[in-house]
């Protein structure tokens, strides 16, 4: 079936599972092809509350209450008649639905690759299928004690990178530690990454260790794709991330569809010998030392940096519509030639760059010259827009007064 069609009003509607900027965008796409869609999230203050587009509910946390939240989503089911496509575009809903993956399939649609992309959502079972698959990658250790780490740093290649599991067990750390909130961090040496592991270990033991892939950000892709419940890919893109935030450990704020077929090839590979089906990404980069292209992470569901493909001609979300309703769509290819950003990483990063010297102003307007897609910016949607806009001012507004006062001390220190 062609992309370029609208549901009709008997078709199935959908559930789109978190409400953040990423889901918002999911439900923005299926509603603009004429799909009713609702989205649902345990946190009240999350931005697509605010959204134009879609219904909204707020459910209880999967991780807190299941028995609770799997009554809801029954509920849910029956109010919105029929059985719901079911997307998610967060981790722990990602985990929610494969857990209840069972139960769900007598109330939903979803994926076959449920109970897959729920094991996906955990960094150790990641490595353990892309060991399993040849997938190339740095050498990497999942532990679970400090002893653990020691026998890692004696073969180890410094620097080297500490994370989590899943990025909401360090959210869920004491307050005032000051690895909350954080995605990963970056040891320069043996005594610095020991001296991170204390920070968890007490209450965060299980963790994953791995040496940094050498080389520039712009070493750094995405392969994006969308597999069908047959095992066919019926679309993809690779994105170069130009930008990065945070530096060294964060994702692309400043991205590029290319043509790399190297990174095509290897991400493709993967997800047919695991069997996958569903939207999918690959993070990964190409080491400056043997050039070889290495796994970084696999976000087994919808991404920030997976809308870029919506700008690239890869309808996500539709086509994974029309193909769980059983209206396969015609497999598509990208385009290239435009420059997608995310606000709230690229406003900070761009100001931290250029109060330290790591870029400057032509370096800048370089990187967003041509055609431009915006990950937090949809004018229509002007709630949520203006909530991107004013995160971006506080942002600022934080950092010139760093700046000020940076350059106040060293005024009296002369």
């Amino acid at each position: 079936m062609p992309q370029n069609v609208r549901a009709s009003p008997d078709w199935p509607p959908a559930v789109v599972c978190s409400l953040h900027q990423t889901g918002t965008n999911v439900i923005r796409d299926l509603v603009g092809r004429g799909v009713r869609t609702a989205g649902i999230d345990s946190d009240p203050h999350t931005v697509g509350f605010h959204s134009i587009y879609g219904e909204h509910h707020l459910c209880p946390n999967p991780e807190d209450n299941p028995e609770a939240w799997l009554d809801f989503m029954k509920s849910l089911a029956k109010r919105m008649g029929g059985r719901p496509i079911l997307m998610s575009a967060a981790d722990f809903f990602v985990t929610a639905v494969g857990r209840h993956a069972d139960a769900l399939a007598d109330h939903y649609l979803l994926s076959p690759s449920a109970k897959l992309q729920a094991a996906l959502c955990t960094k150790e079972e990641q490595y353990v299928l892309a060991e399993r698959y040849d997938f190339p990658r740095a050498r990497t250790c999942y532990i679970q004690s400090s002893n653990d780490l020691r026998h890692f740093s004696e073969r180890a290649r410094f620097p080297c990178i500490l994370k989590p599991r899943a990025h909401r067990e360090w959210i869920m750390l004491p307050e005032g530690n000051p690895l909350r909130w954080e995605k990963a961090v970056i040891a320069s040496t043996p005594q610095e990454l020991f001296d991170y592991y204390a920070l968890v270990e007490a209450s965060r033991p299980e963790a994953v260790v791995q040496e940094l892939i050498q080389g520039p950000e712009s070493n750094k892709y995405c392969y994006l794709a969308l597999y069908s419940v047959g095992g066919s890919r019926l679309g993809h893109c690779v994105i170069r991330e130009l930008r990065v935030y945070p530096p060294g450990v964060g994702s692309g704020s400043v991205a590029e569809p290319v043509a790399d077929p190297e990174v095509e090839q290897t991400c493709d590979s993967f997800f047919r010998k695991i069997g996958y089906a569903g939207p999918c990404e690959i993070e990964v980069k190409r080491d400056a030392v043997d050039g070889r292209v290495k796994l970084i992470e696999v976000n087994p569901r919808f991404t920030v940096t997976g809308d870029c493909s919506v700008y690239a001609g890869i309808e996500t979300a539709w086509m994974h519509y029309l193909d769980l309703i059983g209206k396969v769509p015609a497999p598509v290819e990208p385009r290239l030639g435009f420059r997608h950003i995310v606000l709230q990483r690229d406003v900070p990063g761009v100001l931290d760059g250029l109060a330290d010297g790591t870029f400057t102003w032509r370096e800048i307007f370089e990187s967003c010259r041509g055609p431009l897609a915006f990950y937090d910016l949809d004018w229509r949607d002007w709630r949520v827009s203006g909530q991107t806009l004013w995160e971006c001012f506080k942002s600022t507004g934080v950092r010139l007064r760093r700046i000020a006062l940076s350059r106040a001390g060293q005024t009296r220190v002369r």
